[in-house]
């Protein structure tokens, strides 16, 4: 009897560690690089990389990758806020960017999550130099 209970309890684990591997890898065309074409973009730079920020802190672990994801995501939230209200703001924006360079470094990512993040990253940077037709 004992048997059967292991077993199906090896069973139950093996599942869910299955289930959670799919639902972290999931086919979300959002993710891919070939989806996120110059349309995909206009209009809504922030919005975006904010979802993007959000996919990755949900998948992420460990205090100082929180942390510096909490960081960038803070520094994006007033940028976004100050450039509807007044405009562009350079030093909200190299904030913003340093910090996004810091998780992009230093966090434990995978290579999509990192790749769709040193995009974002580039975006920014291209901001940055074009910021005019951006509205």
């Amino acid at each position: 009897m004992s048997h059967n209970i292991l077993k199906r309890l090896a069973f139950v684990g093996c599942l869910a560690l299955a289930i959670t591997a799919y639902a972290q890898d999931r086919g979300d065309d959002r993710y891919h690089s070939e989806a996120r074409s110059e349309s995909w973009w206009h209009g809504h730079l922030f919005d975006r990389i904010g979802a993007d920020l959000d996919h990755v802190q949900s998948v992420s672990s460990g205090f100082r990758d929180q942390y510096r994801l909490d960081r960038v995501r803070k520094e994006l939230d007033e940028l976004q806020s100050k450039y509807v209200s007044r405009g562009y703001d350079q030093p909200e924006l190299d904030d913003v960017i340093s910090a996004l360079g810091r998780v992009v470094s230093d966090n434990r990512l995978s290579q999509r999550d990192h790749d769709m993040l040193a995009d974002d990253l580039s975006r920014l940077r291209e901001f940055r130099e074009h910021h005019e037709g951006y509205r």
